[in-house]
């Protein structure tokens, strides 16, 4: 047991050694973003994180779906009741460190966890079979191929092992129990394993129901420390990622764009209005965003808290005509040059302030992707964590059309007729013409 008690504890110093390294790099990748006025109303804020992040509100817009999800969800957020337990015992070296505390309450709460764990696991062979048989055409797309899909079907593998391990330790414990083994005290009979324990396990001895007891014990542990390391890697980070998202999301409302100082006074300067005073600067304000470090910390937060599901994809209307955007390609794309620029960042070669390595964002995201935005924001209302794609094609626009000068060709003599003669058509008089009494 002390052994046990040993090798435990050298395991949770590792994981939380390489947890604060692992989720370090993440946090350091969103903070290459623009720092920026968030203006939230907190009151707001909390209730959107109450209803949307923990109470699954937008989830509910694909009802099936999502109750399978909330079997999952619940079962993930209640179970993490056994597991304080497991850790306490693991570092004790104790069994069943609240049963005599809790007494019949004990029971219950395991009971419902397990009753839980068995939706979890129906709702978990479900989402495989979405994903791999029926294929749901959101869940199939090219942009999914190779690692995100082998990441969604490794994520629900794994909560198949957590499930298993908890009904094996469970139901052994319940077969232990009803022969009187010490150290396997009396916790009352738990709704599934009181029944499956003794079906699966009733014909093995006792040292061999021990050493399965103990398996699952492990193998429940050791899957959690698994998914705690590999959450930073997933696309599964929005597990933890989609509260703070929803917290900071932009109360405004939608399709208001950010006015760029520059520009606005540029514009009101040759309609005659009345111009803001700003500071001088001898450096070129920035316009739009070609890189990640253009963006706001935000947009590369939710690029970090999508989890892929396609619901923004499958309600864009360019998407359905057959056009070549893809508003998850494009959060997913940010989120991959986040990680690349991350990673040269480590290896020391690079400084933040200057860097450059001769990509941008166009080399993940096609101009054509960008340009087939019709800003309709269905991508926004459809996401159920509050995601905003259209801020950084937006970002991404201004940066091509400002600061390279270049565009669409068809857009082009909409913006000259602006430029020359203050309205998006070509017109041979001046825009002011009908305002006066001249024929």
């Amino acid at each position: 047991m002390i052994m046990s008690q040993i090798v435990f504890i050298l395991l949770v110093i590792t994981v939380a050694f390489l947890s604060k390294k692992f989720y370090g790099r993440v946090i350091r990748n969103i903070k290459l973003g623009k720092k920026y006025d968030l203006n939230l109303d907190k009151s707001k804020a909390w209730k959107n994180v109450f209803l949307i992040a923990l109470g699954q509100k937008k989830m509910f817009k694909l009802t099936i779906p999502a109750i399978f999800h909330l079997f999952i969800y619940v079962a993930f957020v209640i179970t993490q009741i056994e597991l304080i337990e497991i850790f306490v015992d693991g570092l004790t070296g104790n069994h069943r460190t609240f049963a005599p505390v809790l007494g019949g309450f004990y029971t219950f709460v395991i009971s419902f966890i397990e009753i839980l764990s068995i939706l979890a696991f129906v709702s978990t062979i479900i989402f495989l079979y979405r994903r791999n048989a029926l294929k749901v055409p959101r869940l199939v797309m090219s942009e999914l191929n190779g690692w995100p899909k082998l990441d969604a079907n490794l994520i629900l593998i794994g909560e198949l092992l957590l499930i298993v391990g908890i009904f094996m330790m469970n139901g052994a414990d319940m077969v232990l129990q009803s022969r009187g083994v010490e150290h396997y005290h009396v916790t009352g009979q738990f709704a599934v394993s009181s029944w499956l324990g003794p079906a699966l396990f009733g014909g093995l001895l006792d040292n061999n129901l021990v050493i399965l007891e103990r398996a699952g014990w492990w193998l429940h542990i050791l899957v959690v420390f698994g998914f705690v390391l590999y959450l930073p890697f997933s696309k599964h980070l929005h597990i933890l990622f989609a509260f703070p998202n929803v917290y900071f999301s932009s109360q405004k409302p939608r399709g208001e764009m950010d006015n760029m100082p520059a520009i606005m006074n540029e514009v009101k300067s040759m309609m005659g209005m009345p111009v803001e005073v700003a500071e001088v600067s001898e450096e070129l304000p920035d316009f739009g965003a070609n890189d990640v470090m253009g963006l706001k910390w935000k947009n590369i937060l939710d690029a970090y808290s999508c989890t892929e599901c396609g619901r923004c994809t499958a309600q864009c209307p360019a998407n359905m005509t057959g056009k070549a955007l893809s508003p998850r390609h494009i959060m997913m794309s940010i989120r991959d040059r986040a990680n690349e620029i991350g990673e040269n960042l480590d290896k020391g070669t690079q400084d933040r302030e200057t860097y450059k390595d001769g990509k941008s964002l166009f080399d993940y995201i096609s101009r054509e992707e960008i340009h087939a935005c019709t800003t309709c924001n269905a991508c926004v209302e459809a996401c159920p964590v509050l995601i905003n794609p259209l801020e950084p094609i937006l970002e991404m626009r201004r940066y091509e059309i400002l600061s390279e000068s270049t565009g669409p060709q068809d857009w082009l003599p909409m913006f000259n007729a602006i430029e020359n003669g203050g309205a998006v058509w070509q017109m041979n008089v001046d825009r002011e013409h009908w305002m006066t009494d001249e024929s």
